[in-house]
């Protein structure tokens, strides 16, 4: 994991096992997984879409955001694109710093700011 890193894509997420930096003490790590229901009515999953520059260029400027504003840190961010089935992981976000506090705020904080400012939109494919 480089200091900043995120991918847009339709490949399943993988988590990949923890190697720490000299220095750093905490990871902390979110794994969103597509929920089998949206609305009380059950959804096989959710389809993704993105204007991929905007939120490619979006993300950069978020990981910048993050470092200038919380300090030194290692990020890792990947959200899935296309179809993601029900039960399956459609976002991991993964936070590294010197001490936990840190981890699990900046977490946080990475996933509010990617619901709210990243042009990625969900529509919920409903079963019939």
């Amino acid at each position: 994991m480089s200091p900043a890193c995120f991918i847009l894509s339709a490949d399943p997420i993988q988590v990949a096992p923890t190697v720490f930096k000299p220095g750093e003490g905490a990871e902390a790590q979110f794994l969103g997984i597509v929920r089998g229901m949206e609305d009380d009515k059950v959804i096989s999953g959710i389809d993704y879409t993105a204007y991929l520059p905007m939120a490619e260029k979006t993300l950069q400027e978020l990981v910048e955001r993050g470092q200038r504003e919380h300090g030194p840190h290692r990020v890792f961010i990947q959200h899935r694109l296309g179809f993601v089935a029900a039960e399956q992981p459609s976002i991991l976000i993964q936070v590294r710093t010197k001490h936990s506090a840190e981890s699990f705020d900046l977490c946080r904080w990475y996933l509010k700011e990617i619901k709210t400012s990243v042009p990625i939109w969900k529509r919920a494919v409903f079963v019939e």
